[in-house]
């Protein structure tokens, strides 16, 4: 039977402090232990559901090989597979019993993704772009009308969604929308525009779909729009590099009359709609990177073992070796943060947002490194059609592309945690003549600034921020807690630099992105492997020694970060990039 992969120590919700950002915390130089320690546990009624589960959906697609790669070349998946994956339960996993679904919590959902995975790409997006981001608006936003008159036969199947933000001009920049709704004068709304890559576009019976409505309550609202309605209407099927099986179209709105009674949340307040569904809908997508990890190893050993090469398999080589090694090693971390990021939303912390975008960073990479691995390992076989990793590696390229660019997600952590750091910043002028008179102010502004600038600058209580690790992890936590008062410092000193003008430093904003991703996912590691050496789980050993790893590498590239930030050639590559722009193609040739 497959099994979940949160250890047994189970984290108590009460304990959670949650009101509080792990992610956000860290550029202050805190560590929220209440938020990582112990590693989370799935609920029990979650467990024994996705054993049974997860052995079905083994049974049902195992079968299905030759057929799933047969749809990835004509680029459709047949009506009679969408209703078995109907008559599975598949489209009712989040959504609640009173409802007609299976309610269950993100963890588990991200779970079930993670084993669809791990047989094809476009069977876990037609799922995922279900729940995670089609019918999510409805389940988070929705009022009890909306959610009874929707969600029994979304649970079902019967009605299949699609969410429908991006256009022509405006992909990760989503304020930029130009579709358009104006209120009419019985309250209805006409919507006319037209939105690109849309995953089940050519499948979907309902459309959360955002537009501009420039009224006094703000510039966008999203709205729910029945696909069988007058002037909805849908292109061709694009023909895509990977995830080439599942339905991807143009959707068109001409003159679409809305009723009043089919605005999601509140009017104008669609971009806080779009941004709050998919930092909730991210835990799907990381479970999907982990179950396409997950089949790779498989794939890669299973091949190492088999191959020969000098008369030995070539699992016997240490570069190949060191390949299984890492991919194991970026598995488990990604595994660590997807479901501590679950953990979150689903124990109602209040700010995910910057988690939520790490995991989906680190997964997304994580994976596409692996399908390149794996795919040299098998060397020339790997690149014939014939087998699956070509199809992998062309599959886990969209990753790191939709639900916001890894470009964008970056400057978003990265901004986020210098956001709060520059209000503190701010704060200490009005604050600054009460610092003799009370200088112990529990978690006031200038007793948590001036207790950051002592640790910062002395190194006082740094060896405090994280306590009771299990022994075999503690030298690896000296690394988490030196850096994360180095992300400090750091931050500081680009906001006195910059200012407001932070925003323009990419170079440096990228910097401390990765810093934080890596702080945060290092966390979630040391966090998962002290669960299990407390558990005394059989592998327990092999967890430590995949954090001591991680934490190795971490630190390489948090010191290289922190070098960066002042000694980087930054200048240099802009001056370059303006003479290849200006120019329009390379400037040097041998002849």
């Amino acid at each position: 039977m497959n099994t979940a992969p949160a250890p047994a120590a189970a984290s108590s919700g009460d304990a959670l402090r949650h009101d509080q950002s792990v992610a956000k915390g860290l550029f202050f130089g805190e560590i929220v232990e209440e938020n990582l320690f112990p590693y989370p546990a799935l609920r029990e009624r979650d467990r024994e559901m996705l054993g049974a589960m997860t052995d079905a959906i083994d049974a049902f697609l195992a079968d299905k090989q030759a057929e799933l790669k047969h749809w990835d070349r004509i680029a459709e998946q047949p009506a009679e597979f969408i209703q078995a994956l109907r008559d599975m339960g598949l489209f009712g996993l989040i959504i609640p019993e009173a409802f007609g679904g299976l309610e269950l919590s993100n963890a588990a959902y991200a779970r079930v993704l993670c084993q669809t995975s791990q047989h094809d790409s476009s069977v876990s997006l037609t799922i995922g772009a279900h729940s995670s981001i089609g019918m999510k608006g409805v389940l988070l936003f929705g009022t009890p009308e909306q959610k009874a008159q929707y969600l029994p036969r979304l649970a079902s199947g019967e009605m299949i969604a699609a969410f429908c933000l991006t256009e022509s001009g405006a992909g990760s920049d989503a304020a930029s929308v130009r579709t358009r709704a104006t209120r009419n004068a019985d309250g209805s709304w006409t919507l006319s525009g037209e939105k690109i890559w849309i995953t089940n576009g050519g499948i979907a019976d309902l459309y959360t779909v955002f537009a501009r409505t420039d009224t006094p309550e703000g510039k966008m609202t999203a709205f729910i729009v029945e696909a069988a309605w007058p002037g909805v209407s849908h292109g061709p099927h694009e023909d895509k590099m990977g995830i080439r099986a599942s339905s991807t179209t143009t959707v068109a709105f001409a003159d679409v009359t809305v009723p009043a009674a089919n605005v999601l949340g509140e009017v104008g307040k669609g971009f806080k709609v779009a941004m709050a569904i998919l930092n909730n809908g991210r835990t799907g997508l990381g479970g999907g990177a982990v179950g396409g990890m997950k089949a790779l190893i498989r794939l890669a050993t299973a091949q190492s073992k088999e191959r020969k090469q000098f008369g030995r398999p070539i699992a016997e080589f240490g570069l190949v070796r060191e390949k299984i090694a890492q991919m194991t090693v970026d598995c488990f971390a990604a595994e660590s943060a997807v479901w501590m990021v679950a953990h979150y939303i689903d124990s109602g912390c209040a700010d995910y947002s910057v988690e939520a975008a790490i995991s989906k960073i680190f997964a997304s990479e994580a994976v596409q490194r692996a399908s390149y691995e794996a795919l040299q390992i098998a060397g020339g076989n790997g690149f014939m059609r014939e087998y699956p990793y070509e199809q992998i590696s062309r599959d886990t390229r969209i990753l790191s592309i939709f639900e916001g660019t890894n470009e964008i997600l970056r400057l978003y952590v990265g901004l986020s945690g210098l956001k709060d750091v520059g209000a503190t910043l701010s704060n200490l002028k009005s604050a600054v003549g009460n610092i003799f008179n009370d200088p112990i102010k529990g978690f006031g502004v200038l007793t948590t600034y001036a207790s950051r600038r002592v640790r910062e600058t002395t190194g006082y209580g740094t060896d405090k921020i994280l306590r009771e690790l299990s022994p075999p992890l503690r030298r690896a936590a000296a690394t988490y807690e030196r850096y994360v008062v180095e992300l400090s410092k750091s931050s500081d000193a680009l906001l006195r630099r910059y200012g407001k003008s932070i925003a323009d430093q990419q170079y440096a904003l990228k910097r401390v992105a990765d810093m934080a991703i890596d702080l945060f996912v290092g966390l979630c590691v040391l966090s998962r492997a002290d669960s299990l050496v407390r558990a005394a789980h059989a592998d327990a050993v092999a967890a430590v020694q995949i954090a001591e790893v991680f934490t190795r590498q971490a630190r390489r590239r948090l010191s290289r970060n922190v070098r960066g930030l002042e000694r980087n050639a930054d200048t240099e590559m802009d001056a370059l990039a303006a003479r290849i722009l200006e120019r329009g193609d390379y400037a040097w040739d041998v002849i």
